[in-house]
């Protein structure tokens, strides 16, 4: 299948998301679509598979024009696309999820549809169970679901969007080889949307670089880093570096800190930092950092222990409490537990602001503007939230912050962010740590870590092991002890 977009226009309001951007895709390739958070990546691969409509321009098919008005129309034709964010039911079981697609009658035909599944999962040695509700599986599970059943549909374009973010190492290999042997051995079109350059290097046969909606180049692979980032950014792009500062008096103290879940029990949690400092934590998804930091922040209820925020217990305290004293938390889910759907960035500002009981509109619309022009927000007062890319999105989360914290919580701070808006992030970050506020951030990305850390806290298990300063660390040392073993 031979496909070319010709001349595409996209708008929302006033933003310009796609502005006469063209492409082609042919079989038998992995297509890399290359660009900065909000670049118009999504919304162009949106319109390619039906979830939204272009206001200008063609889709060619085999040279013929097709005007999709569903995704279940674009599939029919052979085009499918996997979200960042998974489209599933998480109530309902993998095998339940992996037949809405194709047997709508009343009375699924299970025993077909579940040796159909199992076919595709041994094929590409998928470790998906039919029978697990999809609430239970990680986001690596869920992408392979969503895989097989775009795959029982019969697409023969493959559109997956940020695939590797949130999933594992080992997940992120079997994506790779899954993705070569569609286009290599079943002759399928892969496009593939990141930001990440390295990923884009080793997967991509060619790309396409998308800047503020249009495209800025398309190269066939390999290309040098440097000519991708400055196609990105139209510059190179560095990220800050962390100066050294005289760190302050003790601000947070936890003592004895016990939390107790479902899979294991956090016992004798201690820690202690100063104004100005910034700990890094590290370990597998779901070894207890989340669950800690969490009830730092007041949203985790915990059996025993107590947390000291300048030598005052908040132990037992509301998440509002300890936000009013001055500790704050970014989650990772941006969206679903930081953000509110529905709500325009303007409208956002009055829940965390002191606010009078009757909101002067018109103040608040001036105060949002100048919130968007300060962080360089790409949107307006109007604009909901949900619309933005994930690097928007985190920049409204920053902006909201009150401007004296104490600690700032962030959980995976860059997580789905191109290299500018990672970098400031960061830049931000370290403003706000100059000014006395400490810094605890979790990450997966061990290099982050080691920048930004002054110390470094590694869970494995449930178990929390004592901070290390980061001078006494090395990138693999910090991977073997979150892998529960040290270095011989």
């Amino acid at each position: 299948m031979h496909i070319e977009l010709q001349n595409i226009h996209k708008y929302f309001g006033v933003i310009k998301a796609n502005y006469g951007v063209s492409l082609t895709l042919r079989p038998g390739h992995i297509h890399g679509l290359l660009g900065e958070n909000g670049a118009g990546k999504t919304t162009l691969m949106k319109i390619l598979s039906g979830y939204q409509s272009k206001d200008r321009g063609e889709i060619l098919i085999d040279g013929h024009p097709n005007e999709f008005k569903s995704p279940a129309e674009a599939i029919r034709v052979g085009i499918g696309m996997l979200h960042q964010d998974p489209l599933d039911f998480p109530p309902m079981t993998a095998l339940e999820n992996f037949m809405l697609g194709f047997d709508q009658r009343l009375m699924p035909d299970q025993q077909a549809g579940r040796q159909q599944m199992l076919e595709l999962a041994e094929r590409f040695n998928f470790s998906v169970d039919p029978d697990t509700p999809v609430e239970y599986l990680t986001v690596g599970e869920r992408q392979q679901l969503e895989i097989s059943r775009l795959l029982a549909l019969g697409v023969e374009v493959i559109i997956l969007d940020e695939p590797t973010t949130g999933i594992s190492a080992p997940q992120k290999v079997l994506l790779f080889k899954t993705l070569k042997h569609l286009a290599y051995e079943e002759n399928k079109s892969v496009v593939f949307v990141s930001h990440k350059l390295e990923e884009v290097e080793s997967l991509c046969d060619e790309i396409t670089v998308l800047r503020r909606g249009e495209v800025q180049g398309h190269q066939d692979m390999p290309v040098p880093i440097e000519e991708l980032v400055r196609l990105m950014f139209g510059q190179s792009v560095a990220m800050p570096a962390k100066t050294t500062i005289e760190l302050g008096n003790i601000v947070l103290k936890v003592t004895d800190l016990t939390i107790q879940s479902e899979k294991f029990t956090i016992e004798n949690a201690n820690l202690e930092t100063r104004a100005g400092e910034v700990i890094g934590f590290a370990g597998m998804e779901g070894s207890g950092q989340a669950l800690f930091l969490r009830s730092i922040a007041g949203l985790q209820s915990v059996k025993q222990g107590e947390v000291f925020l300048g030598g005052k217990s908040l132990t037992g305290q509301s998440y509002r409490q300890f936000m009013a004293q001055g500790i704050s938390l970014l989650p990772a889910d941006r969206i679903d537990e930081g953000l509110v759907k529905g709500l325009s960035i303007a409208e956002h500002f009055p829940l965390r602001r002191e606010t009078p009981f009757v909101i002067d509109w018109d103040e608040n619309q001036t105060y949002t503007q100048e919130q968007i022009d300060f962080f360089n927000i790409k949107g307006r007062p109007e604009t909901l939230v949900d619309s933005l890319s994930g690097g928007n999105q985190q920049r409204v989360l920053l902006a909201l912050q009150q401007p004296a914290l104490k600690v700032l919580i962030l959980e995976h701070p860059t997580r789905g962010l191109d290299i500018e808006s990672a970098r400031w992030v960061w830049e931000q970050l370290l403003k706000r740590r100059e000014k006395g506020t400490t810094i605890l951030f979790t990450s997966a990305d061990l290099d982050e870590i080691m920048t930004y850390s002054d110390r470094v806290v590694v869970f494995f298990s449930g178990k929390m092991i004592p901070p290390i300063s980061v001078d006494e660390l090395s990138v693999e040392e910090l991977g073997y002890m979150i892998g529960g073993k040290q270095k011989e």
